[in-house]
């Protein structure tokens, strides 16, 4: 039987060993001490919330060991886990409520202003407060779990596609999409990513990215505790704490986005910590500035690239250390039975060289969106392949490089252009930081490029000697036609430019 209580599974087999570090309090948890929690938490699902095997609960809540009790409280009880961001407004989580059916939240006092306004716009049966009520109905957890009567815990059976938890999509064409996660997607993430990955029992993984996204859940989280290592848990992003800790904790491996990598470089401890027992990191979520490679590896760390997405698992390639340099640029290869393919029109898989949407197919894959067969049918073919909507490339040795969106992708004069192999170019510029190109349509050849560019501080370069730099590069018919410097690039938090304002302030829409 396989199910996603990997934290129980652990606990049986190095229960002593120490799970979690919480960096605010310092306090230290084995994966027995952990296990009991959220067993504890299990029960008060089923005890006196009434829960069964299927049924949704939401929690809204920063990083903190209680969301840990909550997520593996679901993989033991059978309950349906669905985290909800308390960045967003009450109206984005209404559609998320109201989509998924949960009716018991479990939430912390900081969004408190949200939880009420959420009070007044969808039913909510049970409402459970981390740090003390809200309300008079509301149960307080510390209390609920110390009212608990003493019991044996017998968990449900749960079986391998049974669903897990609900990751809803970052909704930016569209409103979110419920991701059916099944337990045999989280375990075989767990199991894979630990094998291609070389993960160690001896590896200690700060997690300072919010635990609601699935990359906070399954990039580390799952892997480090499936192969009975130390995940240090911050409460969000502090630079300097991060530096500290690393140090402090010899951490050994990390993940991270762009965004976030380039805001750890620019803290004044970047130069100064302690990092010989960091092996390497690792970045996903958008693509990677050469320059923050750089910067990295002159601190003599390794930097890897990954790719993955919530609906196939968030690890889904993998590469050596020597690679990771000898392939700049590259996501690596697929891991151990991971297919995937470079296809063209109808599906068919193109030869190396040229570019087309990367499908994946495995185990790792999700069952598809919840209440929304549509969606459904459109990312999942008869034949199991997922349909990313990226558009990559494979080299001769089978690594694979990633070219863009296809909604990214513009065509000039009949020709397509992958505004991602541009804005790779142009980091390579020494005056260039960062860079976006969006596709803007044209009287003459339908549609041109034009490059959005972030110098470096003190650096100068004008338009016409980017445009010859590109030309020794690409063809010319890839050159964009229009330069616009710009002091920064409006991302998403996961590092994602955001195009859509790229293209608002060039008066271009879809």
């Amino acid at each position: 039987m396989i199910h996603a209580d990997i934290l129980g599974e652990r606990s049986r087999l190095t229960p002593e060993k120490t799970a979690l570090v919480w960096v605010p309090s310092g306090e230290r948890f084995s994966y027995r001490q952990l296990n009991e929690r959220a067993v504890l938490c299990a029960r008060l699902y089923v005890g006196k919330l009434g829960l069964r095997k299927g049924d949704r609960i939401g929690i809204l809540s920063n990083n903190r060991v209680e969301f840990l009790d909550a997520f593996f409280a679901a993989a033991k009880s059978g309950v349906i886990f669905v985290p909800l961001n308390p960045r967003h407004a009450p109206r984005e989580l209404e559609h998320v409520i109201r989509d998924s059916g949960l009716r018991t939240l479990i939430y912390e006092t900081e969004p408190a202003e949200t939880v009420r306004a959420l009070r007044a716009l969808v039913p909510l049966d049970q409402c459970v407060g981390l740090d003390g009520a809200l309300a008079a109905t509301d149960l307080a957890y510390e209390d609920a779990i110390a009212s608990l009567p003493p019991s044996s815990w017998t968990p449900p059976r749960r079986d391998s596609e049974d669903s897990f938890c609900l990751l809803y999509t970052s909704g930016t064409t569209g409103k979110p999409k419920g991701v059916i996660i099944p337990h045999r997607q989280v375990t075989w993430n767990g199991y894979n990513t630990a094998v291609c990955w070389q993960l160690r029992e001896d590896d200690v993984s700060p997690i300072f990215t919010p635990l609601c996204h699935a990359g906070g859940l399954g990039a580390f989280l799952i892997p480090i505790f499936t192969i009975g290592g130390t995940i240090v848990l911050h409460r969000g992003f502090d630079a300097g704490e991060i530096w500290r800790t690393i140090e402090k904790e010899k951490c050994t491996v990390a993940l991270g986005v762009p965004t976030i990598y380039k805001l750890l470089m620019e803290a004044p401890e970047f130069g100064q910590a302690d990092l010989r027992h960091v092996r390497w990191l690792i970045s996903g979520g958008a693509p990677l500035p050469l320059y923050i490679i750089e910067a990295y590896q002159k601190r003599g760390m390794v930097f890897r690239q990954g790719y993955g997405l919530t609906e196939v698992g968030v690890n889904c390639f993998s590469m050596t250390d020597e690679e990771s340099s000898r392939k700049a640029g590259s996501i690596g290869k697929p891991m151990m039975l991971t297919e995937a393919r470079v296809a063209g029109a109808g599906g068919t898989e193109l030869p190396p060289g040229e570019v087309g949407e990367l499908l994946l197919r495995g185990p790792h894959v999700c069952k598809g969106y919840w209440n929304n067969e549509e969606a459904t049918r459109n990312a999942l073919d008869a034949e199991g392949w997922f349909h990313t909507g990226d558009l990559a490339r494979r080299d001769e040795e089978g690594f694979f490089y990633i070219a863009g969106r296809i909604k990214d992708m513009f065509i000039s004069g009949g020709a397509n252009v992958y505004p991602a192999e541009i804005e790779g170019a142009l980091l390579l510029h020494p005056a260039v930081q960062d860079a976006a190109v969006i596709g803007v349509a044209d009287a003459t050849w339908g549609e041109t490029g034009v490059a959005f560019v972030v110098l470096r501080a003190g650096s100068s370069a004008g338009a016409r000697e980017l445009a010859e730099f590109l030309g020794g590069r690409i063809a010319k018919y890839k050159i964009p036609k229009r330069f616009e410097f710009v002091e920064n690039l409006p991302r998403t938090p996961y590092g994602k430019v955001l195009k859509d304002q790229l293209k608002r302030q060039t008066g271009s829409q879809d």
